[in-house]
């Protein structure tokens, strides 16, 4: 293991695909059970000896960096502001200054909910001498179609990559899961200044050469690309099939919630599983049926809301860009 263990979150998309969510916060900073996604991997970085972390930043930057640039997590954060994105793997090569040279570090998606065994991982990678290894996750062969999938030989080598192949086609039931643990010599494969793509750029060189290692994620993974797998990752926590630290859930003669703030009324009626952020008002005689109620909220007296998200009205303009992409999944109140 590395002395100095550094590691990368990729944090600069803008998340279209999780909007009206990401209107207000940049996807790692989406609260998974009240707590922002980021928060959980930088805390899971540093469980396995990570102090050191970088980040690339762009759509709302200043929102990451001003949280964790002061931070107690145990990790110091440093971070770049892009101009324009440049690709995952050119988003990388920008930060290749704070990597050192001939060790090993870790890369992930800012947007990845997971419980990986990432040590053992970097033991894979060490032992296996390959530039790059991806962490790989086993899927029901009816989900392959919505993924990267992974081809693998007997050693665990990839032989192949197939980006979101029909199910008749598809080779493995293997996915990319956006873990990936990289030695120094991957910004050998990618040119400066130009928008480069590990997929598109990067691993069709590596494959060449027989250079893609890979481990497998046996815990949870969960990619946090849109609404619905958003409020899959609140079920599974409440499930137990993703154990990460929040606070105690209440139990309810109906269903079962966590709350950052402390005075709910006691005519509420809580259905499934919900999620109460800080300073929600709350009136009387509300239902809520498996909702993630956002920081700042108010839910008015006799409102009832089921399977959504439910954000603050933070300005006219939020209102006005809501309005013309209305979503069953998230409301503004």
């Amino acid at each position: 293991m590395n002395k100095n263990l550094k590691a990368m979150v990729m944090a600069a998309g803008m998340g279209s695909r999780l909007e009206p969510i990401t209107l207000m916060f940049p996807k790692p900073l989406i609260p998974v059970m009240n707590r922002p996604l980021m928060d959980i991997i930088l805390s899971q970085l540093h469980t396995i000896g990570v102090n050191e972390v970088i980040s690339n930043t762009y759509y709302l930057a200043n929102q990451i960096i001003d949280r964790y640039e002061s931070n107690n997590l145990g990790v110091k954060f440093n971070y770049i502001k892009e101009t324009e994105l440049s690709g995952t793997a050119g988003g990388m090569k920008k930060c290749q200054f704070f990597f050192d040279e001939g060790e090993d570090f870790i890369v992930m998606s800012g947007d990845v909910l997971t419980t990986a065994d990432i040590k053992e991982g970097i033991e894979i990678h060490k032992k296996s001498g390959a530039i790059a290894t991806i962490g790989v996750k086993q899927v029901p062969h009816e989900l392959v179609s919505h993924f990267g999938v992974v081809v693998t030989d007997e050693t665990g080598y990839i032989t192949e990559f197939q980006e979101k192949p029909p199910l008749e086609e598809a080779k493995s039931n293997l996915i990319n899961t956006g873990i990936y643990i990289f030695n120094y010599k991957i910004f050998d494969y990618i040119p400066e200044n130009t928008f480069y793509d590990f997929a598109k750029n990067v691993f069709p060189k590596l494959l060449k050469e027989g250079q893609i290692n890979t481990f497998e994620v046996k815990g949870y993974w969960n990619d946090i690309g849109t609404i619905g797998q958003y409020k899959q990752s609140i079920l599974d926590v409440f499930n137990g099939l993703c154990k990460i630290e929040h606070t105690p859930i209440v139990e309810t003669n109906l269903g079962s919630y966590i709350s950052e703030t402390p005075k709910i009324p006691s005519s509420v009626r809580f259905i499934g599983n919900n999620v109460i952020g800080s300073n929600v008002k709350l009136g009387e005689y509300i239902m809520l049926d498996n909702c993630v109620v956002m920081d700042g909220a108010e839910v008015k007296t006799g409102s009832e809301f089921s399977n959504c998200v439910i954000l603050p009205a933070l300005s006219t303009n939020t209102k006005k860009i809501v309005s013309e992409n209305t979503s069953k999944d998230a409301v503004i109140v």
